[in-house]
């Protein structure tokens, strides 16, 4: 469940004014309800058409580069450390790159929207009846519409944070981006861990996934009672319900990690370390004990 970004294979992204690399990095850990891509944009350039997520939240989070994000017909200035969240079913968004470029990563959720096609009646029935479309693919469309008008950027709206401006807990180490950008569903934290110096709260979920991309440093990351060593650009995937509990260690620099993940009330957090079981959805904290070996 661990892979690297200099390991994945590119894509080019080319239609019109979509100009970039995308790299499925999601895939390549071995996601299974979620997802991340790295876009790098090329000047002046989008990574997508212009688009909604009606049942699926969005993250991003600049890594590096400078550009706008096209929202709901009005442009605003991002850059890198900027995290941007794109509600289900309210915001329509699109990314342009500045003069620099815009290197990215894109995080949302895999999921399977109750929708019945009928091929005898050409409709696809998603609550309301769609009727599907013999015309060119989607993104042919956007490229045939021309070029995206761009206001002048306005002032940045709530769901625009940028890392400086997050408070920290624990003395900075810490900040929670997407909730500061007013995510729902799922959230996108900041870590860092000082050189040298190991997280104490092992632990693993029963419902919720996570997924980490480490930023800067290198370290070790513990599955179990098994040790793998990250770099900046590692990428890990944790599925809900394997059972296996998992830790960090900082090697001789600080060790910064993005950690993505969704929020699920029902789900259970265990603690090996201390035999304790938390559930999520009415705050409780169970003292196992000696049950715990067997679970």
């Amino acid at each position: 469940m661990l892979a690297h970004w200099d390991e994945v294979e590119r894509e080019r992204l080319d239609s019109g004014e979509i100009q970039a690399w995308a790299r499925d990095l999601g895939t390549a850990a071995g996601t299974v309800d979620v997802g991340v891509t790295r876009f790098e944009l090329d000047p002046g350039h989008r990574s997508s058409p212009v688009h909604i997520e009606l049942a699926e939240e969005e993250i991003f989070y600049v890594l590096a580069g400078s550009g706008l994000l096209w929202q709901n017909e009005e442009t605003h200035e991002i850059g890198a450390g900027d995290c941007v969240v794109a509600l289900a079913s309210e915001h329509m968004h699109a990314f342009v790159a500045g003069d620099d470029g815009l290197d990215l990563l894109a995080y949302g959720e895999r999921k399977d929207a109750a929708m019945t096609y009928l091929p005898r009646a050409g409709v696809l029935r998603a609550g309301l009846t769609i009727d599907v479309s013999t015309g060119p693919p989607p993104w042919e469309r956007d490229a045939a519409a021309g070029p995206l008008e761009l206001p002048p950027p306005s002032p940045r709206p709530a769901n625009v944070v940028n890392l400086d401006g997050v408070e920290g807990e624990y003395d900075g180490t810490w900040k929670r981006l997407a909730r500061a950008a007013g995510s729902k569903r799922t959230g996108l934290n900041w870590g860092r861990l000082a050189a040298g110096e190991s997280e104490d709260n092992a632990h693993c979920h029963s419902a919720e996934e996570e997924l980490f991309v480490v930023l800067e440093g290198e370290g070790t990351i513990f599955l179990g009672e098994d040790a793998h060593p990250v770099r900046a650009g590692s990428v890990i995937a944790r599925p809900a319900g394997t059972g296996v509990a998992h830790t960090w260690r900082a090697g001789d620099t600080d060790l910064v990690v993005l950690f993505y993940g969704t929020r699920d009330p029902n789900d259970i957090i265990f603690y090996p370390a201390t035999k304790e079981l938390y559930f999520k959805g009415v705050r409780l904290v169970v003292d196992v004990g000696g049950i715990a070996k067997g679970l």
